[in-house]
Order: structure tokens, then C-alpha cells, then sequence
């Protein structure tokens, strides 16, 4: 469904190609033991447990960034654009919902973000991602991210708080044209913390690669499960005494400095309540921050504040204020 015309925009097809594999990623091994599980309740595959969305950005003639294209299956829902970000007035938001309760076992999700040539947008969650409760199967979301040439994406969604016995593998695949950038955090919470549930939750992997032009930028990889000894989160050297944790990919194909780019952000996220650390990419393609914290507040805080940092240095504005109250 189309939402908003933009005249002039750029064609799609212009738009660097997404991974070949994107939406038919095999399952990593550590969840090779759950997928073929059955389900009590609605069987894997079935209406409602199979969530899609797609949109797409584009300028149009007057240099405004419009949303031209969407489709949302339940669990998502696309809100309409917002223009609340004056310091970036030709960039536009929009903000995913859902009308469920949270990701239950035997989801099988995907989201795919499109801006074209010189779009600025920025994406995110309404609310939390709770992982609910799982006796069976897992829960899977695959993201896949397509910025063009001069496009600059920002996909900073709410925490994903992981209940009990939770099993959830998320994959994310960013493509990058010349001259663009994405930025993309994660604030995961193990538990519902105020509940005395902590590290309940049985598996939580999250990858995500970034390629450009010329090839592979990044490849990350966050796999946790408590009582594994080789994927524990509470070792030294992974959460350690902390509860929640949280990074920042900022990635990009321009021309910057990004060891100067490094320290200013770790400045920034250093100045919260939160513990953070900060480092460059290879080949000059960005900076990944870290963030650990007692509260999902204050981890966000630490991302925001790199947020906020990357956009003044790229986009010359802060970051916009995420109003949704």
C-alpha cells in the first residue's frame, strides 16, 4: 500500500542489492534442537505467526524525505510519518507497533527497510519487544536494511526484554550504496527485572552484518544463554555483575574520520549512568559501541547520547527526541 507519493524519487531499482540470502537464512546451530518442536497452540507458518513488514523512503522534489511505500502483517503495524525532528526537517519518522502481546514461540518475522537515494529516515518501536514465555520451538525476526547512494537510515527501536525460558535468534542484514550510512542499537534486558526475573531465558542470538560496495564492513555476533558455560552472560568479560546491555552500529560509507568519530561518541555515552566502551571499525567503516547498565534507562541513555553525538557529526543536528507518550 502506497502512502505518501513522492514526486520525483529516485527508482528502487537504483537501490544496492539486498543479501540473497535475506528472509531465507538458515537457523544457527544452537537452534537446530528447537525449530522442528511442535506447537500446542497455532503451528509454526500459520496466519498470525508469520509477521511482515516493508517500507520504503524516498526524497522528493523539494528535498523532503516521504514514506511512498508500506505493508505491514500482524504482529506489525506501521504508524504514519511524524515530523517532530526539526534540527533534520528534510529527514521523516515513522514508529512500528503491534497489536500483541510481544514475540511468542513459533514466530517466524521480518522487516525490510528501503531508503532510496539521499533519503534520511529514522525508524522505531512504539514499545518494548517483550519475548514471551516459551515451553516449545523459538521465536526468529530477520531484518534486512537497504540504504542507498547518500541515504542515511536510523533504525533505533525501544528494549527487547527476554521472559522465561525464551529461545529468540534475530538476523540482520544491512546493505550500504556510496556515501551512506546506518546506525542501529539494541537494548536487551533479560528478564522482567522488577519481577525478580532475571537471565530466565533459555537463548538469545542476535548477528548482524553490514556490506558495502566493495564488501563485507561488519559481522557481529551476541549469543547468550544462561547455564551454558560457554554462552553464559554473567562470565567476566560478557554482563559481569550488570543486567542489561545494549549496542550501536553506526556504519558508513562516507569519507570520515572515524577514530575522531570513535572518541567523541564514547565521550558521549561515557557521560551516563552506564558503562561504555567504543571502537572502530576495519577499513575505516564506522564505530560500534558498547553500553552495560543496572536499568534499560540507563543503557538507552548511553545509545542515545552516541546517537545524538553521530548526528551532529554527520548530519550537522541532534538526534531527534523519541516522543511517544
Amino acid at each position: 500500500m502506497a502512502t505518501e507519493e513522492a514526486a520525483g524519487a529516485s527508482d528502487a531499482s537504483a537501490l544496492p542489492e539486498a543479501p540473497a540470502d535475506a528472509g531465507e537464512r538458515a537457523f544457527p546451530p544452537e537452534f537446530e534442537a528447537y525449530v522442528d518442536e511442535p506447537l500446542a497452540q497455532t503451528a509454526v507458518g500459520a496466519p498470525g505467526k508469520v509477521g511482515e513488514l516493508e517500507a520504503r523512503f524516498a526524497r522528493d522534489d523539494g528535498g523532503k524525505t516521504r514514506l511512498v511505500e508500506d505493508y505491514a502483517r500482524v504482529p506489525y503495524h506501521l504508524s504514519g510519518t511524524l515530523g517532530h525532528d526539526r534540527g533534520r526537517p528534510d529527514g521523516t519518522t515513522v514508529y512500528v507497533q503491534s497489536p500483541t502481546g510481544g514475540v511468542a514461540q513459533g514466530d517466524r518475522n521480518r522487516m525490510a527497510l528501503r531508503a532510496e537515494t539521499d533519503a534520511l529516515a529514522h525508524v522505531s518501536t512504539q514499545s518494548a519487544t517483550k519475548v514471551l514465555a516459551m515451553n516449545a520451538n523459538c521465536a526468529r525476526v530477520d531484518q534486512t536494511f537497504v540504504v542507498g547512494d547518500g541515504a542515511h537510515l536510523e533504525y533505533v527501536p525501544e528494549q527487547t526484554i527476554l521472559h522465561d525460558g525464551a529461545r529468540y535468534c534475530q538476523e540482520t542484514a544491512v546493505t550500504l550504496g556510496r556515501d551512506a550510512t546506518v546506525f542501529l542499537t539494541e537494548t536487551v534486558v533479560p528478564g522482567r527485572l522488577a519481577r525478580e526475573e532475571a537471565f530466565e531465558f533459555e537463548r538469545y542470538y542476535a548477528r548482524t552484518t553490514v556490506d558495502g560496495p566493495d564488501g563485507r564492513l561488519l559481522a557481529d555476533t551476541t549469543h547468550l544463554a544462561p547455564g551454558d558455560p560457554h554462552a553464559d552472560p554473567r562470565r567476566a568479560g560478557v554482563l559481569d555483575d550488570y543486567a542489561v546491555f545494549g549496542t550501536a552500529y553506526l556504519a558508513t560509507t562516507r569519507d570520515v574520520d572515524c577514530e575522531s568519530l570513535s572518541e567523541r561518541l564514547h565521550g558521549r555515552a561515557s557521560d551516563t549512568v552506564a558503562r561504555a566502551a567504543a571502537s572502530t571499525l576495519p577499513k575505516d567503516a564506522g564505530v560500534v559501541v558498547r553500553a552495560l547498565g543496572d536499568r534499560a534507562s540507563d543503557v538507552r541513555a548511553a545509545l542515545h547520547a552516541a546517537w545524538d553525538a553521530s548526528s551532529r557529526a554527520l548530519r550537522d543536528a541532534p538526534a531527534p527526541d523519541q516522543r511517544k507518550n
